[in-house]
C-alpha cells in the first residue's frame, strides 16, 4: 500500500515547471472559479490575506480557502454583497516518485532509477507578502469579512495576516 505524499517534498522552491504542452496527463485543477459575488461592485472597503512565507500552495488547498471564504461572507451578507478574488493561479505542475513499501518492495520497486517522477497535481508558487484572497464589501460587514479571511488562511499552507485596503 502506498503512502501519502510527505508536504516536505514541495516545500522547497525549485525551477518552475509550467510548460503543460510538453507534458502528457497534467491532472487538471480543482478550482475553476476564481471570482465570486458581484464582480462589478463598488465596494469602499477591501481586504486582502497577505502570505507571510514563500510557499506552494496546492489547487485543492486554494478551492477549500476559496469554499470557506465564501461560504461565510455569503451566509453574512447576500449574493451581490461582497466579491471575492483568488489572486494566484495553481501554474506550477508538481510530480511524485512514488516507492512501493510492503513485503517484496525491494523487487517491485525501481529506486531512483528513471526517477523523474509522475505528475500529481498543480500548485500556485507564492512569494513573502502577495496577497492571496482578496475581498472588498460594504463597512458594515466589516467584521464578516475579516472573519471569512480568518477562517480562509486556516486553509492556506503559510502564515498570512488581513490588510486592509490592498485591493
Amino acid at each position: 500500500m502506498a503512502k501519502k505524499t510527505p508536504a516536505k517534498m514541495h516545500r522547497r522552491m525549485k525551477m518552475a515547471y509550467t510548460r503543460r504542452e510538453y507534458m502528457g496527463g497534467v491532472p487538471a485543477s480543482r478550482i475553476t472559479q476564481f471570482d465570486m459575488g458581484q464582480t462589478n461592485g463598488d465596494f469602499p472597503i477591501s481586504l486582502s490575506l497577505i502570505a507571510e512565507e514563500k510557499c506552494h500552495i496546492r489547487h485543492v488547498a486554494l478551492e477549500a480557502a476559496r469554499i470557506t471564504a465564501n461560504r461565510h461572507i455569503m451566509s453574512r451578507a447576500g449574493r451581490t454583497g461582497y466579491h471575492l478574488k483568488i489572486r494566484v493561479f495553481p501554474h506550477h505542475v508538481l510530480r511524485h516518485n512514488k516507492q512501493a513499501s510492503g513485503a517484496g518492495a525491494d523487487r517491485v520497486s525501481q529506486g531512483m532509477r528513471c526517477s523523474f517522477g509522475k505528475l500529481i497535481g498543480t500548485a500556485a508558487r507564492v512569494k513573502a507578502g502577495q496577497p492571496v484572497v482578496s475581498l472588498r464589501t460594504s463597512a458594515n460587514r466589516l467584521r464578516a469579512a475579516k472573519e471569512a479571511l480568518r477562517k480562509c488562511s486556516h486553509k492556506l499552507p503559510t502564515p498570512c495576516r488581513i490588510v486592509e485596503g490592498n485591493g
